[in-house]
């Protein structure tokens, strides 16, 4: 039994939205209670109490589209001519880079950022692969990272056709044997979904394949969809239709498929997505990063499509997107009065919404029954909060490194700044190795 209370408890319940000196009670991997500390800890008074000293305690995080893959770019010198449009970016950076990486780059690849987002209060993450010199297995590793931090990780490997039909027909056995390990062990720790890289990568032949791989599966897919302006211009070339208009004309859109980014599309393409009921997943930085453009995600939310919110591999602090978010749609609108009730909900509501379309529990939320993903936040507010102002709060005032304590699935990962059974240093040390024979093949 474990309690984590004396501190002011954020629920992202709207009955009970702010416990003062709340607690809450955890038996095994679920919160069994919430409440006022000096209660629950006379009424377990054998339980390990963790104090958070009047800190914030709160949800963990969730990401909805990270790239672990891209780890080893950081500082990397890149000999590729300037891009000057999405596709060089590509050709330029990733699909040099992810052609290089061994099995155990890709292990460490992921292993590096799992405990970044650890130390900034992520506690569930949707990741999109791709090794295409190294399939088989890489979902495995990632999933042997996850295991070895205690994240709650949900896996894809990005099927594509740019190296050729055999490296696409391992993409495709790699998805369907890591979904297929997923489901046997029904465990809410750990999901597959079934990754395509993005429609100007994907010929009609691959396509169904992975169309006819994944049916019964019931994962879903997990696709970069409309990102920069070349993928709609090659779906119009190649197929007289939108990205959107294809995925939903050949059956990939689902309540269950992750449609990434939606940056080029038109209305009647959102009108499919919602059809659909499936989900789109907004990285503001990322797009900003990559000048793509800015995803219509105030209109898409207007029509009721689901919008989660990520990282798209630009950062492991979900804050970074959520404050990214809130202002890049004020500054393409010129409109300072939007995007302040979007964004927080794409983030504190949706995120969980989609989460749960893939586990059994619940997430994002501290009541009883919920799966006990917990963070406690060092903030300590110069106003008050209050049910009507928290979000606020959480955008001028924290950020991700503001975290100090985490738990997971009941766990406790970090504490007090301090991993639990996690060598770090090695790690990293070895990261640094394998980074640097990486940048010697890139």
């Amino acid at each position: 039994m474990l309690l984590v209370g004396n501190g002011k408890v954020i629920t992202r319940d709207k009955e009970i939205p702010i416990i003062e000196n709340g607690c809450i009670a955890v038996e095994g991997n679920k919160i069994v209670e919430v409440g006022l500390t000096d209660s629950l800890k006379e009424k377990y008074n054998n339980a390990r109490f963790i104090n958070a000293k009047g800190k914030l305690i709160m949800p963990g995080f969730i990401n909805t589209h990270m790239h672990y893959y891209s780890t080893f770019a950081r500082g990397m010198s890149n000999d590729s001519p300037p891009a000057t449009k999405f596709s060089e970016i590509l050709k330029g950076l990733w699909w040099r880079l992810d052609k290089v990486l061994t099995l155990e780059d890709v292990y460490y690849s992921a292993v590096v950022p799992m405990i970044d987002q650890v130390k900034n209060g992520v506690t569930t993450v949707f990741d999109h692969h791709a090794s295409p010199y190294a399939i088989t297995g890489s979902l495995f590793k990632i999933a042997e990272a996850a295991g070895h931090i205690g994240i709650r990780s949900n896996l894809c490997y990005e099927t594509s056709d740019r190296d050729g039909e055999k490296i696409a027909d391992e993409g495709i056995a790699e998805n369907l044997d890591f979904i297929r390990y997923c489901n046997s062990r029904k465990d809410d720790m750990l999901k597959g979904m079934f990754g395509l890289h993005a429609s100007m990568t994907i010929s009609e032949k691959t396509l169904d394949k992975c169309l006819d791989a994944a049916n019964s599966l019931n994962a879903g897919f997990h696709v970069h969809t409309a990102e920069g302006i070349e993928d709609l211009e090659d779906s119009k070339a190649k197929y007289g239709k939108g990205v959107v208009e294809r995925w939903h004309d050949t059956g990939v859109l689902s309540d269950k498929t992750i449609a990434v980014h939606c940056i080029h599309i038109s209305e009647k393409e959102m009108d499919m997505l919602k059809e659909k009921d499936a989900i789109v997943v907004h990285n503001p930085e990322s797009n900003m990063g990559n000048a793509v453009g800015a995803s219509p995600v105030l209109e898409m939310f207007n029509k009721g499509i689901l919008l989660g919110l990520g990282t798209d591999g630009y950062t492991a602090d979900m804050m970074e997107s959520y404050k990214v978010g809130n202002i890049i749609h004020k500054h393409v609108k010129g409109d300072s009065k939007v995007a302040w009730g979007e964004i927080p909900e794409m983030l504190f509501v949706n995120n969980k919404i989609i989460t749960e379309r893939f586990i059994d529990g619940k997430v994002g939320v501290l009541e009883e029954g919920a799966l006990a993903d917990i963070i406690i936040v060092d903030y300590n507010p110069p106003t008050t909060i209050n049910g009507e102002n928290i979000n606020s709060h959480v955008l001028f005032g924290i950020n991700g490194r503001f975290v100090d304590t985490t738990i997971i699935n009941g766990k406790v990962i970090m504490e007090n700044r301090e991993l639990i059974d996690i060598d770090e240093e090695r790690i990293m040390a070895r990261s640094r190795e394998l980074a640097d024979a990486v940048w010697k093949r890139f």
